[in-house]
């Protein structure tokens, strides 16, 4: 029985604390943008720049 006068003030606490982060990610837009993240991953990246050398990686 005196577990549960322990138990019960944490789990509030607990319950309060995750309701309070995940206001916070709602309201600062963490989920705004669902869908961007899976199409962007099927897009090819652009090319890099080479630098103005080249180098010839062939023994011989």
């Amino acid at each position: 029985m005196y577990a549960l006068l322990w138990l019960l003030p944490i789990t509030l606490l607990a319950a309060g604390t995750a309701l309070g982060v995940f206001l916070w990610c709602v309201r600062s837009g963490q989920f705004e943008d669902l869908d961007g993240a899976a199409w962007r991953i099927l897009h090819d990246d652009l090319p890099k720049k080479e630098s103005g050398r080249q180098t010839d990686h062939r023994e011989g």
